[in-house]
């Protein structure tokens, strides 16, 4: 297998990732005729993308890339007289950091694009494109824009059509094959279905051959021996995933694929979905006994009583909040399939799911999570709490999944009502602007790092700088104060 994806260690280095936005080809910004941009150097093909337009004239811009990004400079940082050295280190920073292509713009500081950088890029594989004086740094940046908001409009679309065939697929007589048939077509490959032992039940689309059908096997095998998840990998030039279906049923979806588009993830999860309730737990009577438990409760037995139906003993409360909008019931769904629990409530902007305490939640791909201690049916209150407890530290620290500490803390001292009483007080004269309080919280999170907060926040550091400046005014705090910064922390919790 050339590539297989793992769940990410927080120990290990990480590759500069790119933001989630949908990538430009490098050849439709070459296409623009107002533009007049030439490609002079580096490598060429439909799959060189970029996924923003940065510039600076820094002699190391590095620490203000993302990844995936055209730099753009007119070489104001070249110094006279520099040499071949210069321009091999530059663009090595450059390459290094995840940048993906460089405009250089030959007015008003140079006449020619200089040789030594032709050649340090073409050494270490950066595209390297000429930008005529008539062409402004701004306007290569806004047709980025342009072109990534026409491609998000086209993957929004593509993806909203292959919900509803795949709904409508779900309503026929034969729902399962309906579902497999539509999948493969809209991702223009194979959907399998495999069973608890990983039989092969069904399968629709192309055949792609043996070493492909045995590569998806062997990764619907690696995901069926967990709780709940998915799992990911290319085989031959093939894109395959796999999506478990539900928790500890051993259903699998496989899909093999020969490209990996933004919107295919979101509508094979969809899919997955379908037809976790399509082999269902219906089947096995677990949704029974869940439908009993709840009358049961509604008619006033206690939880403990009617946990022998659910089959545990121990449980976990998880509240998520997705990165983007709010979320729906679609997304709610395939929220509680990935952690493997059918008890999913949808509140609001958030999300909330009873969780068996023997599968531990993971963070998941476009998720916030804060998941609570386990406790028996009795705690289940102290529990949710806990969980939003650990999904607003989760939002402060911008980390993917933050759990409930055995150990109490200083803030479980003041009562709840208490301290929300004094947040309200003291943030009063800021809490009519989101963007300072959120800024404030973000930037203490981050003890106080202007540089950090502004990727956080997609904004410039000055920005940062000022709305900091405006909170200190407005609170008439010294935010250099620690007292007075872990007052505000803490108050910040309570919003």
């Amino acid at each position: 297998m050339e590539e297989t994806s793992t769940v990410h260690d927080p120990a290990l280095p990480s590759a500069p990732t790119t933001p989630p936005t949908p990538p430009v080809p490098l050849d439709a910004l070459l296409a623009r005729e107002d533009l007049g941009l030439r490609r002079i150097a580096g490598p060429a093909g439909p799959g060189l993308v970029v996924h923003g337009a940065h510039t600076s004239e820094l002699a190391d811009p590095s620490p203000y890339l993302l990844g995936g990004e055209l730099l753009l400079s007119a070489g104001v940082h070249i110094p006279p007289g520099a040499g071949p050295e210069y321009f091999d280190a530059y663009v090595s920073r450059v390459v290094a950091a995840g940048g993906a292509a460089l405009g250089f713009g030959v007015a008003p500081v140079h006449d020619t694009v200089p040789g030594a950088l032709v050649e340090a890029c073409g050494t270490h594989g950066l595209p390297l494109l000429e930008v005529p004086p008539r062409t402004t740094f701004s306007g290569v940046a806004r047709a980025v824009w342009q072109l990534m908001a026409r491609a998000r409009l086209a993957e929004l679309r593509r993806v909203a059509e292959a919900q509803q065939s795949l709904a409508a697929a779900a309503a026929r007589p034969d729902p399962v094959p309906s579902v497999l048939r539509q999948l493969a077509r809209r991702l223009d490959g194979t959907a399998v279905l495999y069973g608890p032992e990983g039989a092969r039940l069904a399968a629709a689309g192309r055949d792609q051959g043996a070493e492909v059908r045995a590569a998806l096997a062997d990764l619907a095998g690696v995901v069926g021996t967990r709780a709940a998840g998915t799992a990911s990998d290319t085989v031959a030039g093939t894109r395959l995933a796999a999506y478990a279906l539900g928790a500890g049923r051993g259903f699998v979806l496989g899909v093999a694929a020969p490209r990996r588009d933004p919107g295919d993830h979101t509508i094979a999860s969809v899919a997955a979905v379908l037809l976790s309730l399509l082999t269902g737990e219906h089947q096995s009577g677990t949704g029974a006994a869940r439908s009993a438990a709840l009358v049961r409760l509604l008619l006033g037995a206690s939880p403990e009583a009617v946990t022998p139906l659910l089959g545990q003993d121990r449980w976990r409360v998880v509240h998520a909040r997705p990165d983007g909008q709010a979320p729906d019931s679609v997304a709610a769904s395939a929220l509680g399939a990935a952690l493997g629990s059918a008890l999913v409530d949808l509140a609001g902007e958030v999300v909330r799911v009873l969780v068996p305490a023997d599968r531990a939640p993971e963070a998941l791909p476009g998720w916030t999570l804060g998941v609570s201690a386990d406790v028996a049916p009795r705690d289940w209150p102290a529990a949710d709490t806990q969980a939003a407890r650990a999904l607003s530290r989760a939002r402060a620290t911008r980390t993917p999944l933050v759990r409930h500490g055995a150990r109490p803390a200083l803030a479980d001292l003041v009562p709840a009502a208490d301290a929300r009483a004094h947040a309200r007080t003291l943030l009063a004269p800021v809490a009519g602007t989101p963007a300072l309080t959120d800024t404030l919280r973000t930037w203490l999170s981050l003890h106080g790092s202007w540089d950090r907060t502004a990727v956080a926040l997609s904004v410039h550091r000055n920005t940062v700088r000022q709305r900091i400046a405006r909170c200190a005014a407005l609170l008439e705090a010294d935010l250099d104060d620690p007292d007075v910064r872990m007052e505000l922390w803490f108050v910040l919790r309570h919003t």
